[in-house]
């Protein structure tokens, strides 16, 4: 028995191999092409509209902004299940063809309908899922968190870096450039799946229904988490922008230079906590403590924005927080879900995961926007905390899971 539990210990004593390095690396990158997709056009895409038939409509141009999410939660379960049974490589690259179809369309579209026909295209191909679950087929446990802060960090760096291009780009190559590259890129990352992503071994299991995935009881926390986080940050970013530009004097083209940096550092900040709490088996606790810290941060805003003077340092320091938050949140929800979901399901139960995402994105702009014009800028932000409080309330009950060392050491005993 001594050995037994030496040798189920030892995998948590080593550190990533190169394949889960390699793997974890390059579907993140693949990950991050698709947000790409969705953050490259948000800076110029209005100003672009107005030169094209349809332009003039506001609720046309936002359409096309934000059916490439909505057509992302549509597709994320028929992926993620197809994943499961006819494996993620197949189903990734169906998903990459589409993206590639959609940008394609979206680059010679001779209207803003036809935009929005590209967008929809490309949101088609919803892979997140297959995507998330290829990487918990490809890691061992105790390194599933530290591969899936990888993808949490492709998606701030994604959102900083595009901020940063794509009013370059749009100088250079124009939006129908824009949208050319995002589909030649597309290609270009069918092929890394192909070749130099490595394969990966899937549970044989008995094929688990979709209705089991929807009635567990921890799934859904983290599926109602992941619908709050996402709906925070796209509500807070239809108010930020503009209070910045008011506060700071920065113009919009400038904000990369606040982002990038907040970006960066609260990613190097988030990493300790994440690997200890993977060490000691306290997930929970920090899990807990990063919705507490989101929920402070929103608190924080609606009573900075509440005051008639504002500092900007005060939103930069804010901004920073909450990107802490959200990197560990981030990181921990995917790697969360592909451990309590049944082994033959984590494309089924990572596609509903990775729809209540999109859904939050949707609501979280269509929410902050409406308040923001009806109500007032600080009033998002309540509604933030108030959604955030509801997500701490839920996640308070959550069960703690143990490390895949001290589990195996128990099934041995």
């Amino acid at each position: 028995m001594t050995q037994s539990l030496s040798s189920s210990a030892q995998p948590e004593k080593s550190g990533m191999s190169r394949a889960e390095v390699r793997a974890s690396a390059s579907l993140a990158s693949i990950f991050a092409l698709r947000m790409l997709g969705l953050f490259l056009i948000l800076p110029v895409f209005a100003v672009y509209a107005k030169g094209l038939p349809g332009g003039d409509n506001a609720a046309l141009v936002g359409l096309a902004m934000g059916i490439y999410g909505l057509a992302q939660s549509f597709g994320q379960i028929p992926f993620g299940m197809a994943s499961d049974k006819y494996g993620r490589k197949r189903i990734i690259v169906i998903g990459l063809v589409l993206f590639a179809l959609g940008s394609f369309i979206a680059a010679a579209a001779p209207s803003v309908t036809w935009v929005i026909v590209g967008r929809a295209v490309q949101g088609a191909g919803a892979i997140s899922a297959a995507i998330t679950a290829f990487i918990a087929d490809s890691t061992r446990e105790e390194h599933r968190t530290k591969a899936m802060a990888m993808v949490g960090a492709s998606i701030g760096l994604t959102f900083a870096v595009s901020l940063v291009a794509s009013p370059v780009l749009y100088r250079l190559i124009g939006m129908g450039g824009i949208f050319g590259l995002t589909g030649v890129l597309s290609i270009l990352a069918i092929a890394a799946v192909l070749w130099l992503v490595p394969d990966a071994p899937m549970a044989q299991a008995r094929r688990v229904p979709l209705g089991e995935v929807l009635r567990n009881a921890e799934l859904m926390r983290l599926n109602f988490g992941v619908f709050t986080l996402h709906m925070t940050q796209l509500a807070m970013f239809v108010v930020l922008p503009g209070a910045l530009v008011q506060y700071s004097g920065i113009a919009v083209d400038e904000h990369w230079k606040i982002y990038l940096p907040v970006v960066l550092a609260s990613f190097v900040l988030m990493l300790p906590p994440v690997f200890v709490a993977e060490k000691h088996g306290r997930m929970k606790q920090v899990f807990v403590a990063s919705i507490v810290l989101l929920l402070l941060v929103q608190l924080g805003f609606w009573a900075v924005l509440s005051q008639g003077v504002v500092h900007w340092w005060m939103l930069v320091a804010l901004l920073f927080l909450f990107f802490v938050a959200f990197n560990i949140l981030e990181a921990s929800q995917p790697s969360l879900v592909s451990r309590i979901a049944p082994p033959a399901a984590k494309g089924s139960a990572l596609g509903v995961y990775n729809t209540l995402q999109a859904l939050g994105l949707f609501c979280g702009g269509a929410l902050g926007g409406w308040l923001k014009q009806n109500v007032s800028i600080s009033a998002v932000f309540l509604l933030c905390a108030a959604v955030s409080l509801s997500w701490l309330i839920i996640a308070a009950n959550m069960k703690n899971l143990p490390r895949r060392a001290a589990r195996a050491a128990g099934a041995t005993a």
